[in-house]
């Protein structure tokens, strides 16, 4: 890469790639791009390694052990029998940015990228970088979705969405809903019901998979069932499906056992000290936690007017399909099967480098 200082504080840089997100889908991004030959640097807007990661609540546990937890190259520490925590994570993604030297720049939230003829400008504050190509791996933490409900605006108890959660302490003696059916509900819920009174609250029945069935078993069955969808078979890519929604973690299998698992129907309203189901009833609350899901962090890209409402954009394989110079890694199964989690992303990064290995090839030949 090079660098050219403008200023003190104006700084301009050109690289063959630019990855926006230093997180588990820009480290496997630079694993490959490492050994591609290609300049390239991973701006990152934390201050710490670990990206998403080192946001989630204190007792977080993967679904999976660390065989089924790691990033190509390099296995994550741990043994078959436990699921390592997002401590453990954390560790391992700093661990692994370390081992392989990646060009990672802290403190850099990108505000936008636009085109620049030659190439794509990626811009954060007074620093510009000039880019062939741009791989946006920025994932979903930082763009929490919570439903906009009537009356939420009156409602006087805390709110939070599961990003902002990390341990039960602020909820002491408070009355608490969690809303939503996936397994951020469910483990909350489990916590939360051991130190204060809680109503769990989903759109539709949570779907608890078999208590033998974990992370392994889930990527199995997905890549079986996309292989049976790469051949035509679409009853059995459906298989997946079927194993339901929530694992069941310790945590989760003892909330089961005290009783406290049991869902009631979603709120549509607020008041100022309850909610209001669609049958009428009310629920007296303190305090929410909504676990109901992120959209795509995807607000750096909108001057390339390429988004759509809920901020994604058509692509083909990671490549975005009205601008061919912008990559798409780690935001779950429309940009690579699998590509939201630490074990699948590996694949659609190797991908995606390849393609741009390629592609910026063949530019450079046609050129000459």
């Amino acid at each position: 890469m090079r660098l050219h200082a403008v200023s003190d504080h104006d700084t301009e840089a050109t690289a063959d790639v630019v990855v926006i997100g230093g997180g588990q889908a820009g480290l496997a991004a630079g694993y490959y791009l490492r050994r591609s030959g290609l300049s390239f640097v991973i701006l990152d807007a934390e201050p710490a390694a670990g990206g998403a990661w080192q946001h989630a609540w204190d007792s977080l546990t993967l679904f999976s052990p660390a065989r089924y937890s790691s990033l190509p190259g390099r296995m994550m520490p741990g043994d078959d029998a436990t699921m390592p925590s997002r401590d453990d994570v954390v560790a391992y993604l700093d661990a692994y940015e370390r081992r392989y030297e990646l060009p990672v720049e802290r403190n850099v939230r990108v505000d936008r990228v636009q085109d620049a003829d030659d190439g794509l400008l990626v811009l954060a504050g007074a620093r510009r970088w000039h880019a062939s190509a741009v791989i946006s791996a920025t994932g979903s933490w930082s763009a929490p979705h919570i439903p906009q409900l009537p009356g939420a605006d009156r409602f006087a108890g805390l709110q939070l969405h599961s990003a902002r959660y990390r341990t039960p302490a602020p909820f002491a003696g408070k009355r608490v809903a969690v809303v939503g059916g996936g397994n951020s509900g469910a483990q909350i819920l489990a916590e939360l019901s051991r130190h204060t009174e809680t109503v769990w609250m989903t759109e539709r029945p949570p779907r608890f998979m078999a208590d033998d069935v974990d992370g392994r078993v889930l990527f199995d069955a997905a890549t079986a069932a996309r292989n049976a969808l790469r051949q035509g078979d679409r009853d059995a890519a459906r298989g997946v499906g079927g194993l339901g929604d929530i694992v069941m973690l310790p945590s989760v299998k003892d909330a089961r056992q005290r009783g406290v698992l049991v869902a009631t129907s979603a709120p549509v309203a607020l008041d100022r000290d309850g909610a209001r189901r669609a049958d009428g009833s009310r629920e007296p609350l303190d305090a929410i936690v909504w676990c109901t899901g992120f959209r795509p962090a995807t607000r750096h890209l909108a001057d390339l007017e390429v988004l759509d409402a809920g901020g994604r954009t058509p692509v083909e394989g990671t490549r975005c399909v009205e601008e061919p110079r912008l990559w798409m890694l780690g935001y779950g199964d429309w940009t690579g099967f699998a590509s939201a989690t630490l074990i699948g992303v590996g694949r659609s990064a190797r991908a995606t480098v390849a393609e741009i290995v390629a592609s910026l090839s063949q530019e450079r030949r046609i050129a000459r």
